[in-house]
């Protein structure tokens, strides 16, 4: 089996714009058992292609061919939670050109924070022009992050894992359960000519995070998910976004910090050329409120320095609602209101309210001597009486 697994050839690397001139030995999955049905485990036979390119010594790569060439049926490659461990003899490919799904759910990720862990590795290429498809819609609803601080994160999609000299270009990560890709104490990384996709509603889908790590590029890649475009955290510095079209999402953020003692600073990020449009934000740094006060404390708290944001352009992408609101009533409301605007109308240009009815309206302002105000945009028709308090809009 092993000896009918390793096949000879010499290529270019056209993903990177590099040339191959000496031999490369390739270990095609197929070869050890793997299968893109769409049903059949392939784990096992994922780990032993790596370790075979990993103990080889030049340049080996993995091949996860598409479906089709021989690879049997079109579901693509399901793909249990695997690591692929370093250190290796040289310098390792991953080519992907068929689509590699996770398991629907959450069961088989029990004990693992990451579907596809790559660790301990110098020298490594993630291309190929295919799809890592997470399948996070099968879990997003079990997702209780956003509202408990202390929840278990579903996993990840791709991790590097104190890596080094690492590159992930060409290809494309869909629907991940969480992040789709970490970067974490490494160095020396690119993320380039990438598309990372999740639907805006999906819950902590973060297309890159970078958490203490140096020399990461981020550059010329398209991220339209539920959360940050891009995330840089704790202990990062020396990062580079750059060509990234973002949205939807919320952004390119650095942060979140503040929220552990002890952790590191952030500096010498720069974010230039980018495009922002749909986004729930721009560009922005976040931080926890509170910690801790004392002096000792404040003086270990993370500091973040020598960011530049540059030559972003931001573009509001809001289509209009077209459900038609009608024949809606609101009477005998009163108490306080926490903002000065205590009633707010606003329907879709495309498809105005119309029949709207305000009566005894009494809604008063938590900040005395401050009056009450109504805000209507697209409201076509509707009556108004009684005791109201703001004036009404209608």
């Amino acid at each position: 089996m092993a000896s009918a697994a390793v096949r000879l050839a010499a290529q270019g690397l056209g993903a990177t714009g590099a040339t191959c001139t000496a031999r490369q030995l390739v270990f095609d999955v197929r070869d050890f058992g793997a299968v893109a049905d769409g049903q059949t485990d392939n784990s096992k036979a994922f780990e032993r292609a790596w370790a075979k390119a990993c103990a080889a010594p030049g340049r080996a790569a993995v091949v996860v061919p598409a479906a089709g060439g021989g690879g049997g049926g079109g579901g693509g490659y399901l793909l249990h939670p695997v690591v692929f461990r370093g250190p290796c003899k040289g310098f390792v490919e991953v080519r992907v050109a068929g689509v590699v799904r996770a398991p629907a759910g959450l069961d088989a990720f029990r004990g693992y924070h990451e579907w596809i862990n790559f660790a301990g590795i110098d020298g490594l290429l993630v291309t190929g022009g295919g799809t890592f498809d997470g399948r996070g819609a099968s879990s997003w609803h079990l997702n209780d992050c956003p509202w408990k601080p202390d929840c278990v994160p579903p996993p990840s999609s791709i991790k590097l894992g104190s890596v080094r000299n690492a590159t992930i270009t060409g290809v494309t990560s869909l629907d991940s359960k969480f992040f789709h890709v970490t970067i974490v104490g490494s160095h020396d990384v690119e993320v380039s000519h990438v598309s990372i996709r999740a639907p805006r509603d999906s819950p902590n889908t973060d297309g890159v995070h970078i958490q203490g790590s140096t020399g990461v590029r981020i550059t010329d890649t398209a991220v339209a998910t539920g959360d940050d475009c891009v995330s840089v955290g704790p202990g990062s510095a020396d990062v580079t976004v750059s060509g990234v079209s973002c949205g939807p999402g919320h952004g390119i953020s650095v942060g979140s910090l503040g929220r552990s003692p002890g952790e590191a600073d952030v500096r010498r990020l720069r974010v230039s050329n980018c495009t922002i449009a749909g986004t729930a934000n721009g560009v922005r740094i976040k931080t926890w409120r509170g910690g801790q006060r004392s002096s000792a404390a404040a003086a270990a708290a993370a500091a973040v320095s020598g960011l530049v944001f540059e030559d972003i352009v931001m573009r509001r992408e809001r289509r209009p609602s077209v459900v038609r609101i009608s024949d809606v009533k609101f009477r005998n409301i009163r108490g306080v209101s926490a903002t000065q605007v205590a009633v707010k109308l606003s329907c879709s240009a495309a498809s105005p309210c119309r029949g709207v009815e305000l009566r005894d309206i009494d809604l008063r302002y938590v900040r005395r001597g401050v009056a009450t105000v109504s805000r209507c945009a697209n409201v076509a028709g509707g009556v108004a009486g009684g005791t109201l308090v703001p004036p009404p809009c209608i």
